[in-house]
């Protein structure tokens, strides 16, 4: 941090921690969970009345990224999620993973067990119990690592942004579950939620903590915060918005009038139907919001489109008005088209530096094998500098913030100009002004001939203002 800190947290609060990405939000709570040494009796506790005495058994936090083949990163791949090969003895389903959880949180008493099923119920994580984890959706996966946070019952319960991934209903339910939590007779959890969106504050936060340039700002209730609160209408600037328009085209771009067609597609893994005779046409110029609740396979059909699924060249799709499985490879699909996604910010979680992360975009690689040209980097610099991380170009992407992480992934997927973009939940961690400054960037991108847009997100209010069209997604 960049002054001593000075903090309170008592047993009658519930907080926010809000600030900018970068802000020193994630170094705050790393100092409260003791991942930091400190000077003796710097970081005092009172857990009573609870009788356990560790900190790690009564601060428990909770990141959500998206796990799929658990907590060894080394062990993950991009494509790893549509992988069927990928199933083996050894996959544990949702209702392992949960079951595993409620043990090691405490003694099994009827007790725990009705609270259990309650959890289950609030959740509609019912469906869920025989689901691998590995083909679990993003939102899915936060629903079972919530429950699974709350089985322990800790005297503090931290969640870095609870709320991303989440559809509307299922961020309601959540909601109306940690105010039930904080509203329990006798019930010793203190929430603090740690939120990039600050218009997702939920009534039960009783006051606010505000972090900026790795300072904490202060403490105001929620009330006196949330009337001070502006959501910025624009943010970027003139001049990069004439520099995008100004990009030059590229007389190696596909000009079929048709970008995107899928006849009767069905998925299934096992016995679940994922998709089901799904047909779908999007044309060049056409800018497309694709919703639908978790699990719906709203992942499953972009990995579908990107051909990152096996079951993709089994499917009758047209892209750029070639039949797919017509002798194009996968590189001839991939370098016309520009994504980003939560698997793909799962990938990528490695030390390697802002600027190539950025590079590999340019060869649609997981990691960068082949040393850029300069005029490569010109490039890289370029979006960098649009989506404002320009100074972050030799920074490693493991000591990024998550949010400036995805501003690096969203620079990956514009670096090549591509004429189809495909934004799966794109403002994932960003804070309002990076969002407001994202949107800008998509709409002005899409103001320019042979572009065409995709994107996924379960708020509509950060629809772009350039969507032209919708498409739904029902649950099977």
């Amino acid at each position: 941090m960049a002054e001593p800190v000075t903090f309170t947290l008592y047993d009658d609060e519930h907080l926010a921690v809000v600030g900018p990405n970068g802000g020193g939000k994630s170094m705050f709570i790393d100092m409260l969970v003791g991942r930091h040494p400190a000077l003796p009796d710097a970081i005092t506790y009172d857990f009573s009345p609870s009788t356990r005495e560790l900190v790690s058994d009564n601060i428990k936090y909770i990141t959500f990224r998206d796990t799929y083949g658990g907590d060894n990163d080394r062990t993950y791949f991009l494509q790893q999620r549509w992988n069927q090969m990928e199933i083996d003895a050894e996959t544990p389903t949702a209702g392992k993973v949960l079951e595993e959880a409620f043990l090691l949180a405490g003694e099994d008493t009827p007790e725990r067990r009705t609270m259990q099923q309650q959890l289950y119920e609030l959740f509609h994580i019912s469906y869920l119990l025989d689901k691998y984890i590995i083909l679990l959706s993003s939102g899915e996966l936060r629903k079972v690592k919530l429950a699974s946070a709350l089985f322990s019952q800790p005297r503090v319960l931290i969640l870095d942004n609870p709320f991303i991934g989440l559809d509307a209903d299922t961020r309601q339910q959540l909601k109306e579950l940690l105010t039930t939590i904080t509203r329990q007779p006798g019930n010793i959890t203190r929430l603090m939620l740690v939120l990039s969106k600050i218009d997702e504050i939920p009534e039960f936060i009783t006051h606010v903590v505000k972090i900026r340039d790795m300072k904490i700002i202060g403490k105001s209730p929620r009330s006196l915060y949330i009337n001070k609160v502006k959501v910025p209408s624009h943010v970027l600037s003139e001049d990069k918005q004439q520099a995008i328009l100004s990009l030059p085209t590229s007389d190696k771009d596909y000009q079929s009038d048709v970008v995107l067609k899928m006849n009767d597609i069905s998925i299934r893994y096992g016995n679940r139907t994922i998709l089901k005779e799904l047909s779908w046409t999007v044309r060049n110029g056409e800018r497309w919001a694709l919703s639908g609740h978790n699990g719906a396979g709203k992942s499953t059909l972009l990995s579908l489109i990107c051909a990152d699924n096996p079951q993709a060249y089994a499917c009758d799709i047209t892209l750029f008005g070639k039949e797919r499985g017509s002798g194009e490879s996968i590189w001839d699909i991939k370098k016309h088209i520009g994504y980003v996604s939560p698997e793909m910010h799962r990938a990528y979680l490695r030390p390697l530096p802002a600027i190539r992360v950025v590079a590999s975009g340019l060869l649609d690689s997981v990691g960068l094998y082949v040393k850029p040209t300069e005029d490569d980097y010109v490039k890289c610099r370029f979006w960098m500098d649009i989506f404002g991380i320009g100074g972050k170009a030799d920074t490693l992407l493991t000591e990024m913030s998550s949010g400036e992480q995805r501003l690096v992934l969203l620079a990956r997927a514009f670096v090549k100009d591509p004429e189809l973009l495909i934004l799966d939940e794109p403002l994932h961690g960003l804070d309002n002004t990076n969002r407001r400054l994202v949107k800008d960037v998509i709409e002005t991108f899409c103001q320019r001939k042979n572009k065409t847009l995709i994107m996924v997100t379960h708020y509509q209010e950060e629809w772009p203002a350039c969507i032209d069209n919708s498409i739904i997604l029902q649950r099977n």
